[in-house]
């Protein structure tokens, strides 16, 4: 996308959002949206494998079954 295309997507976004953003809140949400694209255009064109990314290191806490066990978490 170009500089453009990312400051008007940031306009259209606020309107859909309700957000009032002034000129240089544009601007500055445009620069920080773009510098995340760029971040994430680059990780998307790294090439992972399954094995790269375990899922196995997230472990939620199992669920509170009694509001007793819930006040001691």
């Amino acid at each position: 996308m170009t500089d453009e295309e990312v400051l008007s997507y940031v306009k259209a976004s606020a309107v859909a959002l309700g957000l009032r953003l002034d000129e240089a809140q544009q601007q500055r949400v445009a620069v920080h949206l773009a510098r995340t694209a760029g971040l994430a255009a680059q990780l998307a064109a790294l090439p992972l494998r399954v094995e790269d990314e375990p899922a196995e290191i997230y472990s939620p806490l199992p669920f509170p079954t009694s509001f007793a066990v819930r006040e001691q978490l």
